[in-house]
């Protein structure tokens, strides 16, 4: 299949709340991605108050509490959509906050339980500390298996049931700090504390996620072919195995 003939459509979840520390390069690097090859994207921002149509990938960057809390309800009243396009195969993209209301729940210390939309089976807690840093994850699905990226969060993860983490922390706290895992995988969801942005560094993740919204959109899978990455990878391996 000639991928100039091809078509993705692409989500932005609530950007104008949820977008820290780079986010957006996130789809910088999707559409990016895909226009460098030809593949057509239809992009849409999807801010509060807006109806959430049928796309091939969603992405929802992190926020504080504040805009967290703002963007909670609104998610939870999509939740059916949302949950109906995850078991028709889109792919969903969410980093810290977002992926807090990928789970069931996210229960701050000293205020009400936030629902989540339950994409995946997990939960979030506040915790008392913020893990701060640079991370280095050893994933069983990409290749190659390292991402890396920088989390800067307080709130404590727990995956349970079917829900796979994204990989191993080799550097970085991950999603607890304990159990040594870091971000979680559903279907074809997946979450993640990796900011920074994650995909700029992670070339090889961005077009996984890109060959999974192909899928979804055509029925069939679809190899995309190889760009020039070397910039891209030199900082990729640059930053392997760094805490700071």
């Amino acid at each position: 299949m000639d991928e100039k003939n091809l078509t993705i459509s692409i989500a932005h979840l609530y950007p104008k709340l949820l977008n820290l520390y780079g986010d957006l390069g996130n789809i910088i690097t999707l559409t990016k991605r895909c226009k460098w090859r030809g593949i057509n994207v239809e992009f849409e921002q999807i801010n509060i108050g807006d109806a959430i149509k049928n796309h091939d990938l969603y992405f929802i960057g992190g926020g504080q509490d504040k805009q967290q809390e703002e963007v909670a309800d609104e998610l939870y009243s999509q939740k059916s959509e949302l949950l109906a396009q995850r078991d028709d195969g889109a792919v969903f993209l969410g980093i810290c906050g977002g992926y807090q209301l990928f789970g069931h729940y996210y229960q701050p210390h000293d205020k009400d339980k936030l629902k989540g939309i339950s994409l995946m089976d997990a939960y979030t807690v506040a915790g008392k500390k913020r893990f701060i840093g640079n991370v280095t994850v050893k994933t069983d699905f990409l290749n190659p298996q390292t991402l890396v990226g920088f989390e800067n969060h307080s709130g404590l993860t727990y995956l349970q049931g079917e829900t796979k983490p994204l990989g191993k922390s080799i550097v970085g706290n991950g999603n607890n700090g304990v159990d040594g895992l870091e971000g979680g995988r559903f279907m074809n969801v997946f979450g993640t504390y990796l900011h920074g942005s994650l995909l700029p560094k992670n070339p090889h993740f961005a077009d996984f996620l890109i060959e999974l919204a192909l899928e979804k959109h055509y029925g069939e899978k679809i190899k995309l072919s190889s760009l020039d990455d070397k910039i891209e990878i030199d900082t990729h391996n640059s930053l392997i195995g760094k805490p700071y």
